[in-house]
This record gives structure tokens, sequence and C-alpha cells, in this order.
């Protein structure tokens, strides 16, 4: 029998994120989820990224390989309480929970656009500043599993929200979409908004008028605030929009 050995290596970033996303909370928790979510992952230098990224223009989607970097666990725990299952558990290893022994994360991307220095990808789940470790192309043929099972995230639907904008927010946003160059604002805001970022102990409790299930919540997105609150479980109200925040 061979002896089990425990090692540790080194990593170092190839390059860093600059998402849409600058905060944890409203980040989709997977990729693909908001289709609209868009980031810019800038190659250090020394990788030569004009040279590194040659041929990747060939390919349509990514593996981006990345370290939680905000991951504040220091302790590990064999079992982790995933969002979507509302108060069960499962093994961290059946789960893709950030909270790991080595807090790696793994993201299928759609390539948008390839710079001198980076690379425009859509899809994200991951925010401004992640440590990116690597980069790999995703292969249809041999990577895409249509019969692959997904366990109990099959059990799961997401339900169906509305996002309801006042007119005088919707002028709001128009002229910050503009200003901004971000044609995707909109789509981007709702897309995000519709999974319901809120924390789990803040729903169920839409039409309770006792603090703090009618608070409001806000998302920030690129270099604006979005504030909204839950009306019902199924519709969410903007109710502030505040372009060029920082």
């Amino acid at each position: 029998m061979t002896r089990f050995v425990e090692k540790s290596f080194s990593v170092r970033s190839i390059g860093q994120v600059e998402s849409c996303y600058p905060d944890k909370f409203g980040t989709p928790r997977q990729p693909g989820l908001v289709p609209a979510s868009e980031a810019f992952i800038r190659i250090n230098s020394e990788f030569q990224p004009e040279i590194s990224l040659q041929g990747l223009s060939e390919f349509s989607h990514l593996w981006l390989m990345f370290w939680f970097h905000e991951n504040q666990n220091s302790k590990f725990h064999a079992k982790v309480h995933p969002p979507r299952l509302r108060g069960e558990s499962r093994g961290v290893f059946a789960t893709r929970s950030p909270h790991r022994p080595n807090p790696i994360g793994l993201s299928l991307v759609e390539l948008v656009k390839i710079e001198t220095d980076g690379i425009w990808v859509r899809g994200v789940d991951v925010i401004s500043g992640t440590p990116v470790l690597d980069i790999k192309p995703y292969l249809r043929d041999v990577e895409s599993k249509p019969e692959a099972k997904s366990g109990w995230t099959d059990r799961k639907s997401p339900s169906e929200i509305e996002v309801e904008w006042p007119q005088d927010l919707l002028q709001s946003l128009k002229a910050w979409q503009i200003k901004s160059a971000k044609p995707e604002l909109q789509n981007l805001i709702e897309q995000t908004l519709r999974l319901d970022p809120r924390p789990e102990v803040y729903k169920g409790f839409e039409n309770s008028d006792s603090a703090p299930y009618r608070t409001e919540h806000a998302v920030r997105f690129w270099d604006g605030d979005i504030h909204f609150r839950f009306l019902t479980p199924e519709k969410i109200q903007i109710t502030k929009v505040i372009a060029n925040a920082n």
C-alpha cells in the first residue's frame, strides 16, 4: 500500500478579475445564471498575454480557475449548508461552496473579446479583485455530458420574479447606461435580482411590516448601486438608482 504523504504547493495568480460585481452580495452563486454579467480578465504582463492568448479566439467558452480571496473561513468543515437547500447540509465535496480546504473556484464562462492585455468574458460569478489561477479552453466534444446527473441541484428550480421599475428610476437607469456605455446594464440588474440575492433569514416575510423583513437591500453593479425591496415573494420593486457611486 502506498503511504499517503501530505504535500503543500505554491501557486501564483496569472491575473485579476475586473467584474461588474464589486461585492459578494448579489454576485451569482454559479456561472451562466446571469448571461449579461461581464468581467475583464487582466493578465499580468510577465505572462505575455499578447502571445499566451493566441489561439484562444477559436473557442467560444473557457474554464476560469480562480482563488476565493475573500473566503474568511480558516477552519475546515466537512459539511456545509448550500443556500438553495434552506438549512439542509451536504458534504462539502458534494457542493460548489467556496468554503473548501483549498478555496479554488472553477467557472465556465463565455469568451467575448480578446485584447492585448486580457480577455472579456460573460456569464461570470466572480467579484472584482479575484485572483485568476489559470485559463483553459472548453472542449465541447469531451466535456459536454448531457446525460450527467446533477444530484440534489436537479430538485431545486428557481422561481420567476418580476422586477418593477418606477418610471423616474428607469430614466435614471437609462442615463447611467448611456454614460457608462453599458448597453446590457438593465438586463444585468434584472437577471441578477431575479436570483434573489437576499440571505435566507430575510425570505418568507415579504408581507410583514416588522423590521428587518421589509428593509431595502442594495447591490452594486460596476460603479453604481441599485436599491430594492420585495413586495411579494415574486415581485421586486426598485427603490433607488445611484449611478457613479464611486
